[in-house]
């Protein structure tokens, strides 16, 4: 475990009050710090936007705000009334819902790791964490509102107005909220497990079975981990696997405009895969067996499916070796390190 202190703007907060029975004046001061992130062994360096400083103010803030219904127009739906720290930060449902009960487009990816995503959404629409904040704020099946009403409504109230002036010096606007929301995610690190404790050299931290999923996920017959590799458990690249003959939704193609792109959706991470059924981009699969079920069959027969979903035979008992590694990815602490 490495605590890092990520490089910050720290900013002054002053005001008055009367000291009791004096009746004079007297300075108090505040003073915001940089926010101590501790990242797991193997993490990569974290590399923040030189306007989004990560410190105690400005994720207390974010995660205020990632909780607060308010930022719905009418006031019913948080950032977390779709990713639930319990479940990885992700939903428990195929589809969310939004103000109304109004269906949304696609599953709600779980929340972690994002500061090393290099875009954004499934089909990779956004390229900031920043400009992610912006849109289901305002989507009319999520949020239905706009980000500077939505501002404005909760600016002068606390803990916004104090926090907001120790972050950032100035009272919160749609820019601030942006950054807030961004900072307090970034903070959502994955990287916990035992199969993190395993490569580290603690040999006894997954069973035997365990073990023989890894060798299986790794292994020439299945090669999971070409698309799930590296410390995020995703290429974070977009790939059609045969989920539909032609996909209902557009995927990767809706933002490049490539035909070719028809039905690819980003590579999720694997961190935590138990946690985050129902699973694929629309939430088609409701257990880990039926997605491993699709993988064997080879998927449809989609024109422009991957080369590397074709396919393959295993045992009952690999399988549940499999089932068994898949399980050993879950974090043994809690995502959210603000407390």
């Amino acid at each position: 475990m490495k605590k890092v202190v990520l490089i910050a703007l720290v900013l002054v907060s002053v005001g008055c009050r009367k000291d009791l029975g004096m009746g004079e004046d007297v300075r108090v001061t505040e003073v915001d710090t940089p926010f101590l992130l501790d990242l797991p062994p193997g993490a990569p360096p974290m590399v923040l936007p030189a306007d989004a400083p990560m410190t105690e103010a400005s994720v207390r803030l974010g995660k205020a705000l990632f909780f607060d219904p308010q930022l719905s127009r009418d006031g019913t739906i948080a950032c977390a009334s779709c990713h639930f720290p319990d479940r990885a930060f992700s939903d428990t449902v195929p589809v969310s819902k939004g103000i109304e009960g109004r269906l949304g487009m696609r599953n709600s990816p779980p929340l972690l790791n994002l500061a090393w995503h290099p875009a954004f959404f499934r089909d990779g629409g956004v390229p900031t964490l920043e400009q992610q904040a912006i849109a289901p704020i305002h989507d009319t099946q999520e949020m239905d509102f706009n980000i500077h009403f939505a501002a404005e409504r909760v600016r002068d109230e606390e803990p916004y107005a104090r926090l907001s002036r120790l972050a950032y010096g100035r009272p919160l606007d749609a820019f601030l909220l942006t950054r807030a929301l961004a900072t307090y995610q970034r903070t959502l690190v994955s990287g916990w497990s035992r199969y993190d404790r395993f490569l580290q050299g603690d040999m006894d931290a997954l069973s035997e079975a365990e073990q023989r999923g890894l060798a299986l996920f790794n292994g020439p017959d299945l090669k999971c981990g070409t698309c799930h590799g590296g410390f995020d458990l995703s290429d974070h690249r977009y790939h059609n696997i045969g989920l539909y003959t032609l996909s209902p939704d557009p995927g990767r193609e809706r933002i490049s405009l490539v035909a070719s792109d028809h039905g690819k959706f980003k590579t999720p991470t694997l961190r935590n895969i138990a946690l985050t059924a129902p699973y694929m981009h629309d939430g088609t699969f409701a257990t880990l067996e039926e997605v491993m079920d699709h993988f064997a069959f080879g998927g449809q027969a989609a024109p422009n499916k991957s080369p590397l979903v074709a396919g393959f035979t295993i045992t009952l008992e690999q399988r549940l070796d499999l089932i068994a590694f898949l399980h050993a990815l879950t974090d043994e602490r809690p995502l959210d390190q603000v407390h």
